[in-house]
């Protein structure tokens, strides 16, 4: 698979959020406007590239025991320096993702391709999946905060569209009408690809990243 693959793969094939499904509680929590979902894709972008570069660096002087917390901190350091950059620059959009943008340390995303694919490939490939996923994870929260927006305020970035003509539905900007948006787009993509695009995998340990690290594969324990 080349480069070019592995980015549109990201963006489009396996987007890990309308596709994967992963990635659900910033996606529906930080979409109430464009710039929100714009913001919070860029950092977790950047976050994601940047340790799957580390990562994928230093796969061969990681214990396979301690993996997990090593990839952890690595994340951690990024998220940290993309807090710091975001606070200083950008204050606006720092104050309105909030506790979510620590909370990037624990997207299931970023330590989901650091093992499944960081780990095992090479650096630049590892950059390159990096991109792919991180810009379909950007382009999901993205038209997602958008719709929000655009339905239940009636701007878009900040800017009256349809505030002063139709009267903007609030729903849209609460818990329930990010859940529908979500649940339209990921209908959507499945009608496009006429159900090729959600892959049915069967959930278990077997397809669980941290089962080894858990141990609960081996005791029978895991019910995923």
């Amino acid at each position: 698979m080349t480069k070019l693959d592995l980015i549109k793969n990201g963006i489009i094939k396996e987007n890990p959020v309308l596709v994967l499904l992963l990635g659900a509680c910033p996606t529906l929590a930080v979409t109430t406007s464009a710039i929100n979902g714009l913001g919070m894709g860029v950092s977790t972008m950047t976050v994601l590239i940047c340790s799957n570069i580390v990562i994928s660096l230093l796969k061969s002087v990681i214990s396979p025991k301690v993996r997990i917390p090593c990839y952890i901190v690595v994340i951690a350091g990024f998220v940290t320096m993309v807090g710091f950059l975001l606070n200083a620059y950008v204050p606006d959009i720092y104050d309105s993702l909030g506790l979510f943008i620590p909370l990037i340390v624990v997207n299931c995303i970023i330590l989901g391709r650091a093992e499944m694919f960081a780990s095992k490939n090479s650096v630049l490939n590892s950059a390159a999946d990096g991109i792919g996923m991180g810009l379909g994870f950007t382009l999901a929260l993205f038209l997602m905060g958008a719709i929000r927006e655009f339905l239940g305020a009636g701007t878009l970035f900040g800017f009256t569209i349809t505030a002063n003509i139709i009267k903007p539905m609030t729903i849209f900007a609460l818990p329930p009408g990010g859940f529908f948006v979500f649940g339209c787009l990921v209908a959507l993509i499945n009608f496009i690809s006429k159900g090729r695009a959600i892959k049915k995998t069967e959930m278990g340990c077997s397809n669980c990243p941290s089962a080894e690290a858990c141990g609960k594969s081996e005791k029978g324990e895991c019910n995923n």
